[in-house]
């Protein structure tokens, strides 16, 4: 199963849900690859800093030949996650065409439920020609959500006319992503915010059993 994380809008999490993703299911014993797309490198730099050994792959390929590639990648892994850029439409064109899911990151904002208007655009864009030959799904992630508020259930409201679905889980703005990161870890590992560490399971159990994968 290939699943991107794509926004072309920046600063809505993309490279640690998509992380956090490919360790939860390395870790339940899943072979897994991470695709940085994002010409900043931030999922590079994540490895690099790591000084546990790598529980998954991460490789770059920052140019739009990602789904010409996929194919040649997909040889004794079950799933490669695709971490996507902002505002590199070629690149993000050849992450959608590669992809059976399109995770969409949404932070609890009006500027981020505006925003997404291009993205799924640009995945209906990239779908219709390819609906012959394979079905590309969608669907919102609700990031960064502030614990114990209403706004999470108030942006899946607003995000509504755009027809593609939310996930139940949300994931809450917590330090413990920002610590994890700059260790190069996550929080399954650092083992501190059983919180988050419950998030993130969630999560991904969620988008497999959704969209049948599990």
């Amino acid at each position: 199963m290939i699943i991107s994380f794509l926004n072309q809008k920046g600063g809505v999490g993309k490279t640690t849900l998509s992380i956090h993703i490919a360790a939860q299911l390395s870790l339940s014993g899943h072979k897994v690859l991470l695709i940085d797309s994002d010409p900043q490198g931030s999922g590079l730099d994540w490895a690099a800093t790591r000084e546990k050994d790598p529980i998954f792959t991460t490789i770059s390929i920052d140019k739009p030949i990602i789904h010409k590639e996929i194919n040649s990648l997909k040889k004794g892994r079950d799933y490669i996650l695709i971490d996507g850029p902002p505002r590199v439409y070629d690149v993000a064109r050849s992450a959608i065409a590669a992809s059976d899911l399109v995770c969409i990151p949404v932070q609890p904002s009006p500027y981020d439920v505006w925003a997404a208007k291009e993205i799924v655009d640009l995945i209906k864009e990239v779908s219709v020609p390819l609906s012959e030959f394979k079905k590309i799904s969608s669907t919102f992630i609700i990031n960064r959500k502030i614990h114990n508020t209403a706004i999470g259930r108030d942006v899946v409201e607003a995000l509504k006319p755009y027809e593609t679905p939310a996930l139940d889980t949300h994931i809450c703005q917590r330090i413990s992503y920002a610590d994890s990161a700059s260790a190069g870890s996550t929080v399954m590992e650092d083992n501190k915010d059983q919180h988050a560490i419950e998030e993130i399971k969630k999560l991904t159990k969620e988008i497999l059993k959704k969209f049948d994968r599990s």
